[in-house]
């Protein structure tokens, strides 16, 4: 019983545990930021790719 009590009480690790937490927290924000980003420069570079291709010779990537 003294085991699971001691157990309860102690806090060392928590912070390394909290800290981990949010930098996997960051690290989501990051990937997700990036992907929309990424989809974004890949729809805006199709669309000048249509332009120029169509101004060129009026076909289409």
């Amino acid at each position: 019983m003294k085991i699971v009590s001691r157990m309860l009480v102690d806090e060392t690790g928590v912070t390394a545990i909290e800290y981990a937490l949010i930098a996997a927290l960051i690290a989501v924000a990051i990937l997700s930021g990036v992907s929309t980003l990424g989809i974004e420069i890949q729809a805006m570079y199709q669309g000048v790719c249509t332009a120029v291709v169509g101004a060129i010779s009026g076909g289409s990537c």
